[in-house]
């Protein structure tokens, strides 16, 4: 059995005109797609932190609930082809925690629960543009979807949102994550259809 659960084929209606990039179908479900099994960490033991600045920084799962949160509303485009319009997330904004880490980065690379990696430029998660999710349509991220966090690109394609993320290694070079090494674009702008290494 192939450890990548596939999701499923949801309810697809029209995309409206200039919210949907090339390629996709616009879904009202909310499909579910990993590599490996769904992580579980209590909260007691989860902890967000940054390396590579310059001194790493750390929160615990109290300490990083009592940061500054933002409701976002966000379209959000899988590579899979999916497209769903107006999602609800709560989260920490990524400029927030990068604010008490002195760095001069050009990169990121997201680590999470169960080994999985994402690369991405240091200006595709600042500026307002990214943040690390714990909350969905008003509830608690399910461990389904990432929970307890997971890290929110809303304008590159999803797998860039890493799920059960614990944390930014900063880094003056490109390299490349889980994904990504198995032959996904490196950068990933859906509105290019950048999937795969090559498009």
């Amino acid at each position: 059995m192939s450890p990548v659960s596939r999701g499923f084929h949801g309810r697809r209606r029209a995309a409206p005109e200039g919210r949907v990039p090339p390629g996709q179908y616009v879904t009202e479900d909310f499909p579910v797609l990993s590599a490996g099994p769904t992580p579980h960490t209590r909260l007691t033991d989860w902890t967000f932190s940054i390396a590579g600045g310059e001194e790493p920084k750390s929160w615990t799962w109290e300490e990083f609930r009592a940061l500054p949160a933002e409701d976002v509303t966000a379209d959000i485009h899988c590579v899979t082809r999916w497209s769903k319009l107006d999602t609800a997330w709560a989260g920490v904004s990524v400029d927030t925690l990068l604010d008490q880490v002195g760095h001069d980065a050009e990169y990121v690379l997201a680590f999470c629960d169960g080994g999985y990696t994402t690369n991405l430029p240091i200006a595709d998660v600042t500026d307002g543009r990214a943040w690390v999710a714990f909350g969905y349509d008003g509830k608690p991220l399910a461990a389904e979807h990432g929970g307890p966090a997971r890290l929110l690109v809303p304008h590159l394609y999803f797998w860039k949102s890493a799920k059960w993320v614990r944390g930014l290694r900063l880094a003056d070079t490109d390299e490349p994550g889980f994904w990504e090494t198995y032959g996904y674009h490196m950068y990933g702008d859906p509105w290019l259809e950048q999937r795969y290494a090559g498009d």
